[in-house]
């Protein structure tokens, strides 16, 4: 098996975007990855687009970017695991990578969910649930999916409506720094906690916005990589996992069963001790749809014992300086969610950060040369976790 690293990066600005069509910001993505990478179209053998829909216009996403980005005839895969798509796009190209199938691979995530009205986009991501039991008899959507898992760990471990509103100040924070986030302003705990309810305790402040938006990496094998940089950032572990499609056949909604196995998986890959988790990386970006899915985040990567996520976030641990940075790009809160972007957004991130590209505001210290990036698809039906490293080549 090949050793895999991304060699190039490249990323849209998030939010509503209303001067490009989905072909045209995926090239914005696609084209600053093949210009970091220095490679061309005539250099890529496979082709992985992570993209959702149903929101868009177009139905094969897949075959009009590769059209408009020049690389028709090359052979491609479109990619869907819910808000994870991006992440399990990754690991579909890894993979081709790593068997030898392909030398040189590019990952595409875009999105442009507002093409369809709020309304629409909100009942479509409510659909991606269990939509027989849970969406179409009790009319849940996914503040509500969310909200359960708020409402339970708050009556467990006695956690405050200030403790989630400490995620969405943090990422907010550094989304200040971050010319490519939807919401660049700065937010206070009071902000979050007058915001409109959206399904208690969750508020419009707790919650990541409708988005539109492209990402995109270019991984190599390790003979190649070596050739096009100096810099090659290892794919060292990949894990995934999976859960029921009704919630209601889970044990509890004190975490996502699916994170854990996924971190699992990835730690043992990476050689990561999982009772040390936090101090083996420099930087993590989390999956953050909803502020509660950061704390839970913190718990099921093992950064926190069961009950304690929520003072990382009220003790600011998860700044720079703290125990383990965490979305220091913003994260979904603040950046944006543009579904089948998300993952390859923080597969961007974490290169970056490792490379040390980043205003030196939100720049990670790179100490261990190791992050992590967390995707989760539905409340836990999906979940990815990718260890990333400069001196770790292998997967």
């Amino acid at each position: 098996m090949k050793k895999v690293a991304i060699v190039g990066v490249g990323h849209s600005r998030f939010g509503n975007i209303t001067n490009m069509n989905l072909n045209e910001l995926a090239w914005t993505a696609v084209k600053q990855a093949f210009e970091d990478a220095g490679i061309t179209q005539k250099d890529v053998q496979m082709v992985a687009l992570s993209n959702v829909g149903g929101w868009s216009s177009e139905p094969l996403p897949a075959i009009s970017v590769n059209e408009y980005s020049g690389l028709t005839g090359v052979g491609t895969y479109r990619i869907e695991a819910a808000c994870a798509s991006g992440s399990a796009a990754l690991a579909t190209a890894a993979s081709f990578v790593s068997s030898g199938s392909a030398d040189v691979a590019l990952v595409v995530g875009v999105e442009k969910m507002n093409e369809s009205p709020t309304p629409t986009a909100v009942e479509l991501i409510g659909r991606s649930g269990n939509y027989f039991w849970e969406f179409s008899m009790f009319g849940l959507t996914f503040p509500g999916y969310y909200a359960l898992y708020a409402t339970a760990y708050m009556d467990k471990y006695g956690a405050s409506e200030e403790s989630l509103a400490a995620v969405a100040v943090k990422n907010h924070y550094y989304a200040s720094f971050n010319e490519n986030a939807a919401f660049r302003k700065r937010i206070t705990v009071e902000d979050v906690l007058k915001s409109r309810p959206v399904a208690w305790p969750l508020k419009l402040l707790d919650s990541s916005p409708i988005t539109d938006g492209a990402a995109a990496v270019v991984l190599a094998s390790e003979e190649t990589a070596r050739k096009l940089t100096d810099t090659p950032v290892w794919l060292a572990g990949i894990g995934y996992g999976s859960d029921t499609s009704n919630l209601s056949k889970r044990p509890d909604f004190l975490g996502l069963r699916a994170t854990r196995k996924a971190a699992a998986e990835a730690y043992k890959r990476a050689g990561v001790d999982p009772a040390k988790a936090a101090r083996n990386f420099d930087v993590v970006d989390v999956h953050d749809c909803f502020t509660i899915a950061e704390i839970l985040a913190y718990e099921d990567l093992g950064f926190a014992k069961p009950g304690q996520g929520h003072l990382l976030a009220k003790e600011g641990e998860t700044y720079k300086g703290g125990l383990v940075p965490v979305n220091l790009d913003g994260g979904l809160k603040a950046k944006g969610h543009p579904i089948g972007a998300t993952g390859v957004s923080m597969a961007a991130e974490i290169t970056k950060q490792l490379r040390q590209q980043n205003p030196k505001e939100r720049q990670a210290d790179i100490v261990k040369g190791m992050g992590l990036s967390h995707n989760v698809g539905g409340t836990g039906h999906y979940a990815y976790v990718t260890v990333f490293s400069l001196n770790k080549p292998g997967w």
